[in-house]
């Protein structure tokens, strides 16, 4: 790991009293702002944030200096893949790799595991594998599929945080795209109990054409007859265009405004959806995200036949890019996740580089607060931002209502970085199973020193990870907290 920083750990002291301590900086972010104060942390909440002079006595002092404290960030969009996936990600190697990007909570996605998370029983299955192997706090979602309507409450009740369906294949035969008519029965049902509606939005307009996430599509031949090359990210590009997003996501919209459902649009890539997605606000609850490879790459530099940049929604051209960011700034995309989605190496088809075989999804869970202040810092963007994208408002989508705010009342869950501080990225630092990602080479700023979870120290820089201290999140309980 290469950075041009001096270690900062010796200005972090570990916590004498983990029970109660002050944790102050000259650059805490709070709701107010970037702000000098102490928080005062007892057991696993903040018990007050308070002027560095009012630290009591009887607390131990951990005082970072110039380092920033954030809450604890929360994506609220993975891929654990765990149970019966385990061998592409599991929870052991991804909540390691959420400490050491400076996550306190993820909320894993119904998909990818197997079984999938249809059914409560396969929920009890995923939540007895993630037993003893948290390092964060992580909570789940129900998956929505032709048929399974019947046991989208029994999931509800069990304390998922939300339900997610594919308008397109999932890239996984177990888990079938849903079509108007399944959304029809199931919405009543998720609008009742007011958890959100997590959809993948594309929708493929060619009759007859079904496309796999996994797979891709690219035709043998272009509409001007051209010859398709496999190995031409510009090829793979166009055959998701954005004509497919924007077709599900007003079809989305329709539905939220006539049953009065929350509906979260996961990963927007196209900036053309942006206007939609703005006249929806007006409307029922309606939200969106976007994730660090929209924000940090461009069609534009991705070579022919490198399948680790795929995705779909795929990454589209740079001026989509820089729309994007505006789409953030103005409020109308809601915050960041990662949409973390490892697979064994082999799926990504490296040697071949065919997009249209390779697995599609992006591996960046561990980088994600990096990525995104590299590139909004250049941008003028302010830790306020960031928290707010990717601490605040992925624990309201959710209903995390202890997580997300440096606030008394709250868990104490805080990332400590160094803004300044860079470093590259290297497979040898990288903490998810396998090391396959686009990022691998960037250069990045925002160096995570130390992440605490519930008033404890998860992770520190040069001292990596303490016992898994994580829990699962259910619904119920969080709505009594």
């Amino acid at each position: 790991m290469q950075l041009e920083c001096s270690s900062l750990l010796s200005k972090i002291a570990l916590n004498s009293n983990p029970t109660q301590f002050a944790l102050t900086s000259r650059r805490v972010i709070t709701s107010s702002g970037e702000c000098h104060v102490a928080i005062l942390v007892r057991g696993n909440s903040i018990l007050d944030v308070v002027a560095p002079t009012e630290i009591p006595s009887a607390y131990t002092v951990d005082d970072v200096g110039d380092l920033v404290v954030m809450p604890g960030l929360v994506d609220s969009h993975v891929h654990i893949n765990e149970p019966g996936r385990t061998e592409w990600e599991g929870f052991e190697t991804a909540t390691r790799a959420a400490a050491a990007g400076g996550i306190t909570t993820l909320v894993d996605m119904p998909l990818n595991s197997s079984p999938v998370t249809t059914t409560r029983n396969a929920l009890e299955q995923k939540i007895a594998a993630a037993h003893g192997k948290l390092t964060v706090d992580c909570g789940f979602y129900a998956g929505l599929i032709p048929g399974n309507t019947n046991d989208i409450e029994p999931l509800i009740e069990a304390g998922v945080l939300g339900v997610k369906a594919f308008l397109v294949h999932s890239g996984i035969d177990d888990f079938p795209n849903v079509t108007e008519k399944d959304l029809r029965c199931a919405m009543p049902i998720i609008a009742t109990h007011d958890v959100p509606l997590l959809v993948h939005c594309e929708l493929t307009l060619s009759p007859g054409l079904s496309p796999k996430l996994g797979e891709g599509w690219i035709p043998t031949e272009s509409e001007d007859g051209e010859r398709v090359n496999p190995r031409s990210y510009a090829h793979y590009l166009a055959s998701r265009p954005r004509a497919w997003e924007h077709a599900a996501i007003e079809l989305m919209i329709r539905l939220a405004r006539e049953y009065s459902c929350k509906v979260h649009i996961v990963h927007v890539s196209s900036a053309d959806a942006i206007p939609r997605i703005r006249d929806a606000k007006s409307g029922p609850s309606m939200t969106a995200e976007t994730c660090p490879h929209y924000l940090f790459f461009s069609s534009e530099e991705i070579p022919d036949g490198d399948t680790r940049f795929k995705c779909a929604p795929p990454v589209r051209e740079k001026e989509n890019r820089e729309r994007l960011w505006k789409a953030l700034d103005d409020g109308v995309l809601d915050m960041i996740v990662s949409d973390h989605s490892p697979s064994v190496p082999a799926l990504k088809c490296p040697e071949s580089g065919d997009f249209q075989k390779a697995w599609g999804g992006i591996a960046s869970l561990q980088f994600g607060l990096s990525i995104i202040w590299t590139e909004a810092s250049k941008r003028g963007h302010s830790f306020e931002d960031i928290a707010r994208w990717m601490s605040e408002r992925p624990a309201h989508l959710v209903s995390l209502k202890q997580k997300g705010k440096i606030a008394p009342g709250f868990d104490a869950d805080f990332v400590v970085w160094n803004p300044e501080g860079s470093f590259t990225i290297e497979p040898s630092m990288i903490y998810h199973k396998h090391k396959l990602t686009p990022y691998e080479g960037q250069m990045l700023r925002g160096v995570v020193e130390k992440t605490i979870l519930r008033g404890q120290t998860i992770y520190e820089r040069g001292h990596a990870f303490r016992e898994p201290r994580g829990k699962t999140l259910v619904r119920s309980q969080q709505a009594a907290a």
